[in-house]
């Protein structure tokens, strides 16, 4: 038993300059002929330039990720966090000497990570600050921070975190669910202010 094959719809040919109708041999082709194919070749390799470049930038992105250190998977989460407490206390006052003027702000941490390091990550612990008068200028200006952390958390809080707390070693995997989390929360924040 024989199949009776279908005949091609005819198409224009992509050649802008030619724009012949033709009944097409091939899937997918484009061009009535090899003298249009060879016009419409810088256009194809273009596409393809950009497709490979793609590619490329996608495998470095992928051998860096396997290159990085502990080490370098921390500072990836301490930024995402850090950006994370700048879009949540996005328009409040600076927590140390309560500027609203228009400068840096940065994420100020009540006890700094070299004293606690167990408090890295405890929002609590970290608050918005401006940046080149008490973050930088003042060492945290902590004779400030302390009152306005207890008007806004409480002492009991603040004594909290004042006291003992448990040493934390993060893995690499939780760094990096840790470092996609505040990602996400930052993403929503944003769009909740955008809206």
């Amino acid at each position: 038993m024989t199949t009776a094959r279908k005949t091609p719809k005819p198409k224009k040919c992509r050649v802008a300059s030619c724009g012949a109708s033709f009944a097409p041999v091939r899937l997918g082709q484009a061009v009535c002929s090899p003298a249009c194919a060879v016009l419409d070749a810088p256009k194809n390799l273009d596409r393809a330039r950009k497709s490979l470049a793609q590619v490329e930038r996608r495998e470095i992105k992928v051998r860096k990720e396997k290159l990085k250190s502990r080490a370098d998977h921390l500072k990836d989460t301490q930024q995402a966090f850090n950006a994370w407490i700048r879009a949540r206390d996005a328009g409040q006052r600076c927590i140390s000497c309560g500027t609203t003027a228009d400068v840096q702000y940065c994420a100020g941490h009540y006890r700094t990570t070299a004293a606690a390091p167990e408090l890295r990550f405890e929002p609590l612990n970290v608050n918005l600050q401006c940046n080149r008068n008490c973050n930088m200028g003042k060492s945290g200006n902590l004779l400030g921070y302390r009152p306005g952390l207890i008007k806004k958390i409480g002492i009991e809080a603040v004594e909290w975190l004042e006291g003992p707390h448990e040493a934390k070693k993060y893995t690499v995997e939780e760094l990096k669910a840790m470092t996609a989390e505040y990602r996400a929360k930052t993403r929503e924040l944003k769009k909740g202010q955008a809206a």
